[in-house]
């Protein structure tokens, strides 16, 4: 599923944060210590190799909302944003920190003046944030955004399973549904 808006292209599909072949940057969902973990931070990790680990010690630890950026090593993309995102029954205002995270992302893919970047669903694994309501925040802070990206041409959510999917694409079409 995609949209054209302003001659950028938001997407979403199914598919591995570690094989976004074509797109600058992957977006990790990260730990505090930019860590090899589970879950996407634990894929990133195994496929980029041990080299990414050894960048994120330099730049950890980061707070909820922040976002750094390292390169891609072993994966097909040149670097990797890493976030932090709100563990969702621990935070005050989850969704304003998750929406800091897309915010930051965006922000430091235009620094480095990169034209696509594939997002996972920042937050929606093991720190609990709802799946409807954390793609709502991604999708509706991409269409706040994408009128000051000079650079970011391409922006790809990448939702790991079918039933993802069909949550993803059902929040898309609410929030893109103008430009459908």
């Amino acid at each position: 599923m995609k949209v054209e808006i302003e001659g950028k292209t938001v997407e979403c599909i199914k598919g591995d944060i570690t094989k976004q072949v074509g797109f600058d940057a992957v977006v990790n969902a990260a730990n505090r210590n930019l860590a090899p973990g589970g879950g996407v931070a634990g894929a990133i990790h195994k496929v980029a190799g041990s080299h990414l680990y050894e960048e994120c010690r330099k730049l950890a630890p980061i707070k909820t909302g922040e976002a750094v950026i390292t390169a891609g090593f072993n994966l097909p993309n040149r670097y990797v944003i890493h976030t932090l995102g709100p563990v969702y029954t621990q935070e005050e205002n989850p969704q304003e920190k998750l929406k800091q995270c897309y915010r930051n992302c965006l922000k430091i893919a235009e620094q480095n003046k990169l034209e696509s970047v594939a997002f996972c669903a920042i937050s929606c694994g093991i720190f609990g944030y709802p799946l409807e309501e954390g793609l709502m925040v991604a999708f509706c802070t991409f269409l706040e955004e994408i009128s000051h990206l000079k650079f970011l041409k391409r922006i790809r959510m990448v939702l790991y399973n079918e039933e993802a999917l069909r949550v993803g694409e059902s929040v898309f079409k609410e929030v893109f549904k103008e430009y459908l």
